[in-house]
């Protein structure tokens, strides 16, 4: 169980992952021991502005050893504790909580968290050879960073790699362009002897993924054999692997990335249909019926108007003697005039 804290609105008393929590938009951190029957348990719950940075810090608390977790939608376990992602809510719960109170908390935080989907480059991860626990998501340059240099350590075990070369790999994050709105996905791959890191960076644009490709080819030609510094596009996303045994292995994870460009229309949708054309006659009919009805009632009432004017008041709105003209001949020699008229 942990010890009991205020509400962590003051992100200094946890060093550890102070960094990833504003990079991710934290919006609050609280812990809490709890109680029930014979059972204690510690919760911290991490609230998070939306699913996409819940899914950064959730992917940054996974540890070595750690297993999918049976608690949907998305968990971790191991033996001490137990991560949980619900929409923009993340709980991680210390060792002696049941499955009935993790069930219990999941569905307290669900009515409560924001469960817009999470972001989709994480299905574009290979599936096979994938070491559990090592995803890492990032939403900027704090967060790969961080994932990157366990990994790296991971990787370079093997080899009489200096430290100035695992470095030159951690360059690479300044080249990637968070700031356009990247955001990458990393994971370590083992099968026998072979392993390595596979690196996905997903940009708003295929343009943009174009353009920061030439960025991450020069800097990693710098640091990486042939084969490692090949960097694929499709659509929108990066795919590199890094530290790879094998060219054979490398050429075999990017083949395996699962990425696939999608277009969904999720507004109403109708039929358009000809209506019959005996029902196009009818309302032609009817439709010119109305309007030369209207013309002859719109005729009748202005004439009425006007003949009452000219009785009632004669030579005083309408054809005034000094506003009309009137065409002569002049064949009988006298002038017509036009007062006469009325």
């Amino acid at each position: 169980m942990w010890p009991r804290s205020e509400s962590a609105a003051a992100l200094d008393s946890h060093p550890e992952y102070t960094n990833i929590l504003v990079e991710s938009g934290v919006v609050r951190v609280e812990e809490h021991d709890y109680q029930r029957g014979n059972s204690e348990f510690g919760l911290r719950v991490f609230k998070l502005r939306d699913p996409s940075g819940a899914y950064e810090v959730y992917t940054s608390r996974l540890q070595p050893g750690m297993v999918p977790g049976h608690i949907k939608p998305i968990s971790a376990m191991n033996s001490h504790n137990t991560l949980i992602l619900v929409g923009n809510l993340l709980l991680e719960t210390s060792e002696g909580a049941s499955d009935e109170d993790l069930r219990a908390l999941v569905d307290i935080a669900r009515s409560k968290a924001n469960n817009t989907p999470l972001p989709p480059i994480r299905e574009y991860l290979p599936k096979e050879d994938l070491l559990n626990a090592t995803q890492r998501y990032s939403l900027g340059p704090v967060g790969l960073r961080s994932a990157l240099e366990p990994l790296t350590s991971l990787v370079f075990r093997s080899r009489s790699t200096p430290d100035t070369e695992r470095e030159k790999y951690l360059a690479i994050v300044n080249r990637i362009g968070f700031g356009s709105g990247a955001e990458a996905m990393l994971a370590e791959y083992r099968s026998g002897r072979d392993g390595a890191l596979m690196l996905l960076i997903d940009y708003p644009t295929p343009q943009l993924a174009e353009l920061h490709l030439r960025h991450l080819d020069d800097a990693l030609r710098d640091v990486a054999k042939g084969y490692e510094a090949k960097i694929e596009r499709k659509g929108s996303l990066l795919s590199v692997v890094l530290g790879s045994s094998s060219a054979a292995y490398a050429e075999k994870l990017r083949s395996a990335v699962n990425y696939e460009t999608q277009v969904t229309w999720n507004e109403p949708s109708q039929t358009a249909t000809d209506p019959p054309w005996a029902l196009v006659l009818y309302r032609i009919f009817v439709g010119t019926g109305v309007f030369m009805v209207m013309a002859v009632a719109f005729g009748v009432a202005f004439g009425g108007f006007r003949i009452f004017i000219k009785k009632l008041l004669p030579g005083k709105v309408f054809d005034r003697p000094e506003q009309m003209e009137v065409l002569q001949l002049g064949l009988s020699g006298h002038k017509i005039d036009t007062r006469d008229l009325y």
